[in-house]
């Protein structure tokens, strides 16, 4: 088994070559819009999978995710050559190329933010001319206390209503 960190840092080196590759080296116009955006490597530094997302021409049109994939996988060969000649490791691990769901999960996230932002904004349009249910302080002060105290009604005097509740249980 290999180091973690060591795995990490030929994942990070993985990632670094093949994007240099689909730049400059293959020459499928199907990867022109795959961008790399992260790779792992197993532990025993055999396989590598590598995370890739592909952009459209412009925001109107919908990117081909098909046909990038299908050129991914047809220089997958050149690819893991040009691994193996930029790493120099004993074993070049093989290579699997995944679609990143990265970018479509943070374009939900904002979506759900928008409608968020919507649902706060419509709350505070409607407590904007809310009034309180009951009385604006349903708090007693000090001086109603005091007023009740002097009616009579702030006293008990019997020695009854003073007394802790007895423990009935044991009966």
């Amino acid at each position: 088994m290999a180091d973690p960190a060591r795995a990490r840092r030929l994942a990070k080196r993985i990632a670094q070559i093949i994007a240099s590759a689909l730049e400059h080296e293959v020459k499928d116009p199907r990867v022109a819009r795959v961008t790399i955006t992260d790779a792992k490597v197993t532990a025993d530094l055999r396989e590598a999978t590598v995370y890739y997302t592909v952009f459209g021409e412009s925001l109107s049109s919908p990117p081909d995710e098909a046909g990038a994939a299908a050129a991914l996988e047809s220089a997958k060969g050149v690819l893991r050559s040009k691994v193996g000649q930029g790493t120099g490791i004993k074993f070049t691990p093989t290579l699997t190329f995944v679609p990143d769901n990265v970018p479509d999960s943070a374009r939900r996230m904002d979506e759900l933010l928008a409608r968020a932002r919507e649902a706060d904004e419509q709350v505070a349009r409607l407590a904007a001319d809310a009034r309180h249910a009951g009385d604006p302080d349903p708090y007693r002060t000090a001086d109603e206390v005091d007023a009740e105290e002097d009616l009579g009604g702030g006293a008990s005097t019997s020695p009854e209503e003073d007394a802790p509740p007895r423990d009935t249980r044991g009966d």
